[in-house]
């Protein structure tokens, strides 16, 4: 940094000194009003994305009070080495969040000029933290995307950019980083501009700005560097003060806000408080609330600095109506005429950012905008190569993969095409035993058979049919290890029932991998869809009115907890035939145990493959002290008293 730049950075701190101890009050009214803009520094390992932060922060004087009192004093003591020198140990203290030399976690960072406000998201590099990058540039408006000129666009740079893309990040600057290192070759420059404008336009970024730079020497970043005279675009830090962040596209869309909470301090007073998505609202405004469709007109527009008359995007208001009307969190509010679509199956597209992979069939929470629902996905139409965007076959999705997928949710839920709103068309998943976020997606539309799909209506309903045959549906699901002993005991309690006149229907895990199943293997993934298609046969003869009585392995709790979630309360019984795994082995009966042992057969569960015991199952047979009549008896017990 030279003595002039570094005067000139002086005075501008004097002057907003001066303002502030003339009037406190402009120079908040000055700062509040300042545009905001969020952007993330992301690309491959190592370019530099920490240094050119450290470097932004450092030059635009806004980083510590301390730095901020002492800065003459720096410059006289110790002139434009000393400077140097800051700025390193500034870089030091930015690398605090980082282990072992990598950063792993998302850093937001927070600076202000004179003419714009900033929130800046430092995002890894490494392929196994993408989902952190994710997660910075969901909020992001614009992406700096770092190149090391020495290296070129690598595999990081085409995810990072597909992402940002993917994410609806329209403002891309390409910064090619390390420019001192390749001694400010403006052949290198352009050949690596050439590579990736190939690559960009082969996924549809047909806009960005670019830009040479050194962010430890500081060229081109606040402003023209002398080292790169061949360069004739802005610096850095003036692109980031004057890029077009379009606020008023959002406000000019229709009218939606998500309800966070329900607003009711007395009897007198009901309100609905959340962000206003998309749109304006004004008092007197005719709304619809989805997915209830209810409609009333505003009545009024609360905020802590009193009543509106008129609110828009971005504004944090509470919503009252002149008609009492069903309304609650996870619902969204709409203009009357222009309401969102609804619907429970869509098309997504999904990054997976879990080290498990991803189950199809299997249910996850989905949380969109301010709601919670269970969702389930489908198995991935196909997954996206980020180096060549060829779309490959996948039965599943594996950390850090990319595949567009369907997904169905338990309930219809109001949404936008991610495209056209973030909030409504953003969501997570969630494991529901963990409660780890597994994947980001965004909802491309609503599939065409969720509307042309309908329930028809039936004169003869699951209670005729449970009276017809005088008993009370129910599943019987016995659950536990191979050579446990379920399909013996689920075989005498069929029997037994049988004598007693009672209308059953009997489930084996072996049976049904002959017919209904035998397309499916032993995968994690397999097994899922093997459950969830045994789940949805035994929901349906419930609704003739069976007893039904299944015997399957079915080792995963989440599977179990999903059929449980099927059938009406009370009617699902889970039991546990419990045995010690070196006790199904010595009986064996088939000889699985020891072919697993041997590494003839994969996946089998409790040698390569998981199985979880029930936490609070309805009933639990130890086959080690009882045998399979008394196991029988007291199951039968259960559901007879």
């Amino acid at each position: 940094m030279t003595k002039k730049t570094t005067d000139q950075k002086a005075d501008q701190i004097y002057q907003t000194e001066a303002l502030i101890a003339e009037d406190i009050d402009a120079y908040l009214e000055h700062h509040q009003h300042k545009t905001m803009l969020r952007f993330i520094t992301c690309g491959s390992v190592d370019d530099g994305k920490s240094t050119l932060i450290g470097r932004l922060l450092y030059d635009s004087k806004m980083i510590f009070e301390d730095q901020l009192a002492t800065l003459e004093a720096d410059s006289k003591k110790m002139g434009t080495q000393g400077q140097e020198i800051d700025f390193a140990l500034l870089v030091d203290g930015l690398a605090a969040e980082r282990e072992q030399g990598i950063t792993i976690d998302v850093a937001y960072r927070f600076f202000a000029t004179e003419k714009r406000k900033f929130i800046v998201a430092d995002t890894p590099g490494h392929e196994q933290y993408t989902r952190n990058m994710v997660t910075g540039a969901s909020t992001a408006d614009l992406a700096v995307i770092l190149i090391d000129a020495r290296k070129g666009v690598l595999t990081q740079t085409r995810r990072h950019s597909y992402l940002a893309h993917l994410i609806g990040i329209r403002n891309i600057v390409l910064a090619v980083n390390k420019m001192d290192l390749v001694g400010y070759d403006e052949a290198v420059f352009n050949q690596i501009v050439a590579d990736y404008t190939a690559f960009a336009n082969s996924i549809g970024i047909t806009n960005f700005t670019s830009m040479p730079i050194s962010g430890f020497k500081g060229d081109n970043i606040t402003a023209p560097s002398a080292n790169m005279p061949w360069y004739k675009g802005s610096a850095l830090l003036p692109h980031l003060e004057t890029v077009e962040v379009d606020a008023t596209l959002d406000q000019a869309k229709p009218f939606r806000m998500p309800v966070q909470w329900v607003n009711r301090p007395n009897l007198d007073f009901r309100g609905f408080a959340g962000m206003i998505s998309t749109g304006a609202i004004r008092k007197g405004d005719a709304i619809r609330v989805l997915p209830s469709g209810k409609t009333s007109t505003v009545s009024r527009i609360v905020t802590l600095d009193g009543d509106l008359e008129f609110a828009v995007a971005g504004e944090s208001v509470t919503l009252c109506f002149a008609d009492e009307i069903d309304c609650s969190r996870g619902q969204v509010i709409t203009i009357a005429d222009a309401p969102t679509e609804v619907s429970d199956q869509f098309e997504t597209t999904i990054v997976w950012m879990d080290e498990h992979e991803m189950l199809p069939g299997r249910p996850y929470w989905l949380k969109i905008g301010t709601q919670v629902v269970s969702a389930t996905v489908q198995q991935p139409k196909y997954q996206v190569n980020v180096n060549t965007m060829e779309h490959l076959a996948a039965k599943t999705l594996d950390l850090n993969a990319i595949g567009v997928a369907n997904i169905t949710t338990d309930r219809e839920i109001p949404f936008e095409a991610y495209a056209e709103n973030r909030d409504l068309g953003g969501f997570i998943l969630i494991d529901k035993m963990t409660n780890a976020t597994v994947a980001a997606g965004m909802i491309h539309f609503s599939l065409r058979r969720a509307q042309n799909v309908h329930r028809q209506a039936l004169d003869v309903s699951r209670e005729n049919h449970s009276a017809l045959k005088n008993q009370k549906p129910a599943v019987l699901w016995l659950t536990g290890l191979s050579g446990a002993g379920k399909s013996t005991i689920a075989n005498i309690v069929e029997r037994k029932l049988a004598r007693m006149n009672r209308h059953t229907f009997l489930l084996d895990g072996d049976n049904v991998r002959h017919g209904l199943n035998k397309d499916l293997g032993f995968t994690d993934a397999d097994r899922v869809e093997n459950i969830r298609r045994v789940g949805e046969v035994a929901k349906l003869m419930t609704d003739a009115g069976l007893i039904v009585i299944t015997a399957f392995i079915s080792p995963f709790r989440a599977e179990r907890d999903m059929v449980r979630a099927m059938m009406q309360p009370g009617e699902f019984v889970e039991v546990h035939i419990d045995t010690t795994l070196a006790e199904a082995e010595k009986r064996d009966v088939k000889g699985l145990y020891k072919k697993a042992r041997a590494g003839q057969l994969k996946n089998f569960t409790g040698i390569d493959s998981p199985y979880e015991a029930p936490d609070r199952p309805e009933i639990t047979i130890d086959t080690t002290k009882l045998t399979a009549e008394e196991a029988a008896d007291i199951i039968i017990a259960r559901l007879i008293p």
